[in-house]
Order: C-alpha cells, then structure tokens, then sequence
C-alpha cells in the first residue's frame, strides 16, 4: 500500500507522530494529523427465481478474470444504498430494490490497506447485460459456483444461502 508522503493543505512532506496511542501522519507546518480511514465499497447478492445468485467476471485489477458479486466504491455524495445500486446497473444493466443489509465486513487490499464492505440483499429487475468493468455476468447455482475472487464476497453468498436460500437446506 502506497502511503501519503504530502500534505493535502500545503503540500509540505508528512512525518509522523504518535497521537492517541497511535502512530498517525502529522504536517508540522499545518499542524495537522492525517486519519488514513478504510475505503467504503458495496456488494449485492441478487437471486432469481431458480435460487441462482448473480456474480460478474471481473474485467479490472485486482483479481481480473475471476468471478465476484456485482458492487464496487461508494463514490463521493452518494450513501452506500445509492452506491450498491449504481453499481449493480453499471455492471449488470438491471435494476435494483434493496431488500436488507446483509452486514458489514472489512477486508485486506493491497491496495487500499483495507476495504470496508457493506453487503446488501436486492430483488433485480431488467435485461441482463455487462458493463465496462465486467466482461459477463451470470446466474450461478450455490452448488457449482466458481472460484470467488474476495473472501467477503463468499461470504455474503454463505449468509443468504445458509439464512434464507432453499437449495442448501
């Protein structure tokens, strides 16, 4: 993971300090401590009428060429609900309701140190198609799924099957 060398406000190089019993980046000509913060990113297990839950194959890094539910970062000025179902459109073309909150999860990225994902039921509506970031999308029986590409993701997959998925009872 690529830490912050600069400060946002002066562009003076950053040190660190210890600050509340943590280490903490510091701008000693701004006086000002950094709080590197988890990433906020949405993920959506939808199912059809047949029990099949709906993934992607991933066209982006990390992990391009591997399956994983629709979702992705919660943008600037959007909540999560709002997120999760962009980018259930942008990757899938359909429509979405929210139905619940499956939970919340954190998850390592090399990347971003650390993903805070946030998993959503939702019933879907339209016609299935793929968008730029996806090379397909898929309906997937819970007993033949591929290889998933995140660990939080199988897990969302786990929850609503063991909770509330006919096929596995």
């Amino acid at each position: 993971m690529r830490k912050k060398t600069n400060c946002q406000y002066c562009g003076k190089m950053l040190g660190e300090k210890i600050f509340e019993e943590r280490t903490r980046l510091f701008c000693g000509h701004c006086n000002e401590t950094f709080y590197e913060n988890p990433v906020p990113a949405t993920c959506i297990v939808t199912i059809d009428e047949a029990e099949r839950v709906l993934l992607v194959k991933r066209n982006v890094e990390p992990k391009k060429g591997f399956w994983c539910l629709p979702g992705g970062f919660v943008e600037l000025g959007e909540n999560p609900d709002e997120g999760a179902l962009r980018e259930l459109k942008e990757e899938t073309g359909l429509d979405g309701k929210i139905e619940m909150l499956m939970g919340v999860t954190s998850s390592p990225s090399s990347q971003y140190d650390t993903v805070l994902m946030i998993g959503y039921l939702v019933k879907s509506s339209g016609i299935l198609c793929t968008g730029y970031d996806a090379s397909e999308a898929k309906w997937f029986n819970y007993k033949e799924l591929p290889e998933i590409a995140f660990k939080s993701h199988l897990m969302f997959v786990r929850i609503y099957y063991a909770s509330y998925g006919n096929e596995i009872r």
